[in-house]
């Protein structure tokens, strides 16, 4: 029986320290969360901040990246959450951290101590040793920040295939960009390949231009060293077409313009920065028809296109978007209509009407199917028509909400989008609004004097009724086509006027 008393002794003595480890261990769980701000898997290059959040028990000292202090913030600060600590670093030249979580420590007043890591890895870049990338793919496009929205983040534009990157930061599956030295902008990863380490940053002289025309656009081409990131914008007042190039620096000797240009008056060039080189083109009327930037070899190639020979409907090439499709519904009304349904409808008819007047009508889809609105700008680059109508119902958790609205993205573009708009409210719907700037896909092409038409909100019951009926869609139809021809007319008034008014002025 003696023999057994050992035996007992070690068993309480286990369980008494089973329940001090269990306390022990209770007592240190001091913090709930730890994260990066942004919670994503972070780039970071010198000058960059780390930013740190931590969820813990108030009172508590805590501590980041081998000892850097978070302060507890006052509870008004942290939406009357108390116990959390923030805290920022700056990146110094010569920190390294290859792609790993940050460590964070907390310690209790009574020197009980708990540590924590982020979920997300945090990589400082070495600036002796660039990260490069090239774009990929035929609809690559950079955006201005890390904004996002059910549109995604606002899109700064397309970039052409093999344009060279110099990646300064990440967040997310957002790469940071080095535009030039006072800009940058982000690329999504999925459109953009990876270099390995041992490259340059990407830079160039310009050689000298050739501009020239042909029997259906105008063209403007400048020599580079390589290809280059860009951005575009088309302005009016006057009409002009204004690209940045971005890593360039000038060299360009002459600029030779040679015979048979309808589309495209003086051009010339800026240095606006030491690396930003400023091609300014002249465009010969006041509404700009599109056009398209990309390489041949390393040479920038930008493709000015004419106005219509007539600016009539017919023999004019329209594009007519339906919007949704297959088993990407769209809104779905009280009813049980879906945006899919009406939007072809709609698009159908239209066609009928526009066929009727002459137009060459080309469809996005011409039935029940779903359509990918990547593929639809890839088509629509191949049909290349002379413009686009996008229909589309809108919809909103307000029942009350109710009208019609149009939607573009270009300046340029706008006219279009004000004719349809005109258009659509002669249909007795209530005006919700001509809107700009809208950063949606079908609205991002520039080839193409482009609009989007949300022809009423499926989500108000007096415009549900209103969209399925047949004999409203007919009048939609109709509305729509009078919009376009209408938006034909002014441009034929405003070629006019402006015709005039250069007579009267070499008078």
């Amino acid at each position: 029986m003696g023999a057994m008393y050992p035996c007992r002794w070690r068993q309480l003595g286990l369980l008494i320290g089973f329940l001090f480890c269990g306390a022990t261990a209770y007592s240190q769980r001091l913090i709930q969360r730890a994260e990066t701000v942004p919670a994503a898997d972070q780039w970071l290059q010198p000058g960059d901040r780390l930013q740190v959040r931590v969820q813990a028990q108030p009172g508590c000292q805590a501590t980041f990246f081998g000892g850097k202090p978070l302060l507890e913030l006052d509870p008004r600060q942290a939406k009357g959450q108390r116990g959390v600590y923030q805290g920022t670093y700056v990146v110094q030249p010569g920190d390294t951290l290859l792609s790993r979580p940050i460590t964070v420590e907390v310690m209790a007043p009574d020197s009980t101590r708990d540590t924590a890591t982020t979920r997300n890895t945090v990589r400082f870049l070495t600036p002796d040793v660039p990260q490069l990338a090239v774009t990929k793919g035929t609809l690559a496009y950079l955006n201005y920040g890390l904004g996002e929205d059910r549109l995604g983040g606002a899109k700064l534009g397309y970039l052409d295939s093999l344009v060279v990157l110099h990646l300064t930061g990440r967040v997310g599956n957002l790469y940071r960009v080095q535009l030039a030295a006072t800009q940058t902008a982000w690329v999504p990863q999925e459109v953009v390949r990876l270099l390995p380490p041992g490259g340059f940053i990407p830079s160039s002289l310009t050689g000298s231009w050739s501009v020239y025309g042909d029997s259906l656009y105008d063209y403007v081409q400048v020599p580079l060293d390589a290809r280059l990131p860009y951005r575009s914008q088309l302005l009016t007042e006057p009409t002009r077409l204004v690209v940045d190039v971005f890593g360039a620096t000038s060299n360009t000797n002459w600029i030779t313009q040679r015979d048979g240009l309808q589309a495209l008056g003086d051009v010339h060039y800026e240095q606006t920065a030491p690396d930003v080189f400023r091609l300014v083109l002249q465009l010969r009327h006041e509404q700009a028809w599109g056009y398209r930037i990309g390489y041949k070899g390393n040479t920038l190639a930008i493709k000015i296109k004419r106005p219509p020979e007539k600016l009539r409907l017919r023999g004019l090439t329209v594009a007519v978007d339906a919007g949704h499709g297959g088993t990407n519904v769209g809104a779905t009304g009280a009813t049980g209509a879906h945006e899919k349904d009406i939007t072809l409808a709609i698009a159908q008819r239209l066609r009928q009407e526009l066929t009727q007047r002459g137009a060459h009508v080309v469809m996005t889809r011409e039935t029940e199917t779903t359509v990918d609105n990547g593929d639809r700008v890839l088509r629509l680059r191949q049909l290349n028509p002379d413009l686009l109508v996008s229909i589309h119902v809108n919809s909103t958790g307000s029942p009350s909400v109710q009208g019609t609205s149009t939607y573009y993205r270009y300046l340029a573009f706008r006219p279009l989008s004000v004719a349809l708009y005109e258009a659509m409210r002669r249909t007795g719907l209530k005006g919700f609004g001509n809107v700009g700037s809208f950063n949606f896909g079908l609205n991002g092409p520039t080839e193409y004097p482009n609009a989007l038409v949300e022809t009423a909100f499926i989500s108000n019951a007096e415009d549900e009724k209103r969209l399925i009926d047949p004999q409203f869609q007919q009048q939609v139809a109709e509305q729509l086509t009078k919009g376009v021809e209408e938006f034909l007319r002014r441009t034929r008034q405003r070629g006019i006027r402006g015709w005039l008014s250069k007579k009267a002025a070499e008078q």
